[in-house]
This record gives C-alpha cells, structure tokens and sequence, in this order.
C-alpha cells in the first residue's frame, strides 16, 4: 500500500509524472527531501474568527505538528468548515452533515497516513467523528476543551446553563438591562466551549469513552498548558499510527465502544444532542443505536456527574476531579474496560491509571449518585411513534407525570410572534406545543426545543412547564422538555395534528406521550392535510446544500444524516 506523498496520487494517467509533479510544487514550499520520505499526518485547521471556541486552535496544531515531528513524521495542516452554534445561520445541525462531507473528502483526497481533527464547538466533533468513520484512516481526535468559569456578583457562572437562567430573569423583569449586560460578558471568559454539559462537553467526553482520543481529552480547560501537552502528545501518537497502520476508526468503533459511549451519556447528565450525533455517527458503520437499549440502559446506569444543568458544578471541576477515567472507574461493571484505545491498549489500562482526588463530591459513586437513574428517556406513544426523548435529570419531578391542554404553536415564527402576547390564552398547567421546528421544517432542526415560558406565566413565579417539540434542544438547558418527536409534523407526524385544546399525556415512568384524541379524529385532520409528496420544496430548498439537506436528511432516530451517507448495510 502507498503511504507518505505517494498515497492517493492525482490522476494524470502517468503515477510517476504525477508523483513528480507534486514533489515539485511541495518543493516549492521549502520542503526537503528528507521531510517529504516521512510518513505524513493530516492535522484539519477548524481555526475561525466565527467560532471562538475554537480561539486555541493555532496552538493546538502548533503542539501537534511539535509531537509528529519528535517522532518522526511530517504534519501538513489543511483547513475545513467550522461551525459555531451561535453564528450558523439557520442552524448548526443544518451544516454538520456538510463538515462531514468536507472533512471526509479532504481526508481521502490529500495524501497522509494518520490524521488529527481538531474540534469543539457542537457539530464539529461530530462531523469529523462521521467523516473518520467513513474515510477509515488512523484518526486521532483532539477536543478543544472547555473555557474557564465566569463570576457574576459573587456567583460562579457558566455559558449557557446561566446565561439561559438569567435571560429568563431579565425577561421576567427580575434583572435590568444594565445588569443583563454586565452579565453579556462575564458569561465566557476565555475561548473553548461551554463549561457546563452541553453538547460540546458530552462530545468530547463520549469521543475519550470511545477511545478515539487520548486520557483526560475531554475535560482539560482550552487555556491550560494542559491542554497544549495533550496536542503534543497527540501529535506523537499520531506519527506512530502513521506507521502502524492503526488502530483505525472501524476497530475502536465497536458495539462496545459505543455501549461505552450511551453509558456515559446517561451518567453524565449529558446533552440529548449526544444521541442523535452517536446515530448518526453509528449509521457510518455496520452498527447501529437501538433507542429502547438506550432506553433500559438510562434505568440502569445513574447520574454520578455533579454538573450543570443537571447539578451545580463546572467542566474544570470535573477535570480536576480526575476526570473521564476516575468516571468509568466508578462506573464499574456497566463499562466495558477490554475495548481498545487510540492510545493503545484498553480502557483498562486507562481507568488503572486513573486519579482518586481525596475529598472531591464532582464525580459520585453509585451509592451516593446525583440522581439514581440516567439522564435521558425516550418515550413512545401515538404522538412520538418512533420514539421521542426527555432529559429527566433537568426537569422538575413533579411534571414528569402530567396531563394537560394543549397551545400550539404552528412554526418557530408563530412562537415568537405570540408566546408574550398578554392576551395568549395560556396557563401554567399548560402544555406548550412547538410543531415544524424538525429537520425539514425549520430547516435544520434548531435548538428552539427550549421553548420560553410565557411572559405573563413567568411573572407568577412559574419557571417551568411541559414542553414538547420536534426540534433539538443545547445540551445547557434545562426544564420538562419532550423532543426529537419522530417522525417531524413537516414530514407528516401526529405531533402536525395537534390543535390547541387537546389534551395530552405525559408519563415519563412510563414512557409513554399521547395525544388524548380519538382516532376517528385523527383521520379527518389527516385528511384535511395534504400528503407530503404533494408538498412544493420550500423557497429556502430551491437550490445547492439546502436542496441536497431537504431531499435527503434522515429523521432523528436516523441521526439526521443524509440517507446516501449510510453505509449500504444501514440502508
């Protein structure tokens, strides 16, 4: 097999001109002869002025290019997409699949032996973990780890659990708009991504339960000097897969490994994004995510992370508590120890090594968990029929089990125009329905799950209620929430038929949602719909990505992958 500059050589219908073609233009970059013999390692640059979580990701690669280097390899850095939740218009999940694209074809089209994607922000560890999956290349991932925590009047904040918190105080007439704008910046501190457990935290400590980066990758600090060594070393592994060959995505992509990974989702409180990127990252491979294994698994394995937004600490308290290995150490039996590591060996070598820090409450043991079942649930009933899910351990218990009317929202447009109208005919006990807010109907099934309460019901004192959507929810949210209802009302879901009026069920227990209507009514209101395949492609479809996202993105339970993404046997 080719390696080095000879691999995947541009066809010119001649390899040695076409070798001696490139050798000429890399020369003209100043490279050596002796650099260009070495096995080479691709390192993606997901450096962006948009994307400040990624604002240390010029020294990550300046480390990682230092650790292949010491061990004998060539680092040739090449850019690709990078996404920034806040800055992605219409949304982040919207691009996810294109990075994946773009990685994925930047890996089989350039000439390396072992590559390191660098990512952080909500999408982009996914989009390379999907693409390494795909392209199947030795990969080595590296997070670009959490910020620092900020302080606000003596109170330690964290984007974007408190800054969701304190925005509904401003709207709820509780903080001033002088105040909410001192808060606007002590909320991120410092670069890398939020600090508490929203999806970029779950990412990257998923990605080191899998084994596709090094110890402790997924809670180091971005500003910590750590963080930096973590690169170079790396860099060093990577130049060693470089010339082993392995180990590749497709041996540490396991069943196990990713039984390992929803075991972690659950006993970190982590964000329920995480599953539809695990799905789609699953859909790469010959395996699959089985909601109801999830499911049972969620009332087997505890919460045991004391973090935000499921409970009161911070990614840094994490870290310093001894991290993902003290974790899977007192995760005992439910992990599976035997699966192998990028970094060689097995889990169990990892958690051997792991850290007891005398003293700390961060990460629980199962006698003494932060709740006693996992984070998530997923719920079926004639309003979810293939499935939906609810993050119970930020909820309010009592509403976990709640009947109520429904006050429909018919677009995330309509939400916005109505929901602080005084004259909202709305009340606590109320179920807050969004519809047309999933992958196709927004576009790009946005993170607008989190549906505000009412002005007029916040200013009793209500800070909660039962919402239920087709959209996403960030993982830093918190509240009853029902999501990823599948399939979506734009692609012909019961959640399309509710009115307002209805009465809907909520038995988290149970795992139930239904819509309390009878079927014979049903039926009509799906009469009066037209069918799908009579529907006429959005304006926001008519042309490129967007038309390519429309026609072929998969349903949540899918992953939201585009269909001929999958591999043939997930079809």
């Amino acid at each position: 097999m080719s390696t080095g500059l000879r691999k995947g050589l541009t066809s010119y219908g001649d390899a040695g001109f076409s070798l001696f073609l490139r050798k000429a233009f890399i020369k003209a970059a100043g490279y050596s002869d002796d650099a260009l013999d070495r096995p080479i390692v691709g390192i993606t640059d997901t450096s962006s002025d948009y994307n400040p979580c990624h604002g240390n990701v010029p020294a990550l690669i300046e480390a990682a290019k230092r650790g292949v280097m010491l061990a004998g390899g060539l680092p040739m850095v090449f850019p690709t997409i990078s996404i920034h939740e806040s800055f992605a218009h219409p949304t982040s999940m919207f691009l996810r699949n294109l990075m994946a694209m773009d990685t994925e074809e930047m890996i089989r089209a350039q000439p390396m032996d072992a590559v390191i994607v660098i990512g952080g922000c909500d999408k982009n560890l996914p989009a390379q973990i999907m693409a390494a999956a795909s392209a199947d290349r030795p990969t080595i991932v590296i997070p670009t780890g959490p910020m620092v925590v900020g302080h606000h009047r003596g109170e330690v904040l964290g984007a974007c659990t408190d800054c969701r918190r304190l925005w509904s105080s401003h709207r709820a007439g509780e903080i001033d708009e002088a105040e909410i704008e001192v808060v606007n910046g002590r909320l991120a501190p410092s670069v890398g991504t939020c600090m508490v457990m929203g999806t970029a935290s779950t990412m990257a400590c998923i990605t080191e339960a899998m084994g596709l980066a090094l110890p402790m990758s997924g809670t180091i600090p971005a500003p910590h000097a750590e963080r930096v060594r973590l690169a170079e070393a790396s860099g060093r592994r990577a130049a060693e897969m470089a010339v082993s060959g392995g180990p590749r995505p497709s041996e540490l992509l396991t069943p196990g490994a990713f039984r390992n990974a929803l075991t972690v989702l659950q006993a970190i409180g982590g964000s329920t994004n995480g599953l539809i990127h695990l799905t789609a990252i699953a859909t790469r491979t010959p395996h699959r995510i089985d909601l109801d294994a999830f499911d049972k698994l969620g009332r087997e394995v505890p919460v045991l992370i004391d973090l935000k937004p499921s409970g009161q600490h911070y990614m840094e308290h994490f870290h310093h508590a001894g991290g993902m290995p003290q974790l899977m150490k007192r995760l005992g039996d439910l992990i599976d120890l035997d699966q192998p590591t990028v970094a060689g060996g097995t889990l169990r070598d990892i958690v051997g090594q792991a850290e007891d820090v005398p003293g700390q409450t961060v990460i629980r043991s199962a006698e003494d968990p932060i709740k006693p079942v996992g984070a998530m649930a997923i719920l079926r009933g004639n309003l979810a029929p293939r499935g939906a899910v609810i993050k119970h351990s930020a909820a309010s218990p009592a509403l976990l089990q709640h009947e109520g009317r429904a006050v429909v929202f018919t677009s995330i447009p309509d939400m916005a125009a109505r929901v602080d109208d005084p004259d909202l005919d709305v009340s606590p006990d109320d179920i807050l329905v969004l519809q047309n807010a999933g992958p196709k109907g927004a576009p790009g099934m946005p993170e607008a799950g989190y549906l505000p309460i009412p002005k007029k019901i916040l200013a009793t004192g209500v800070k909660d209620m039962v919402r239920i959507s087709d959209a996403r929810m960030s993982g830093t949210a918190f509240g009853t929430i029902v999501l990823h209802v599948t399939p979506e009302s734009a692609d012909g879901g019961p959640l399309g038929l509710v009115r307002t009026g209805d009465r809907i069920r909520l038995d988290t227990p149970g795992r139930r949602i239904d819509l309390l209507v009878d079927e014979a009514e049903l039926e009509r209101r799906r009469a009066e719909q037209a069918p799908a395949s009579t529907h006429a492609t959005p304006d926001w479809a008519a042309r490129g990505y967007a038309r390519l996202y429309h026609d072929t993105v998969l349903q949540a339970d899918e992953g939201c992958d585009f269909a001929f993404m999958r591999r043939p046997d997930q079809a």
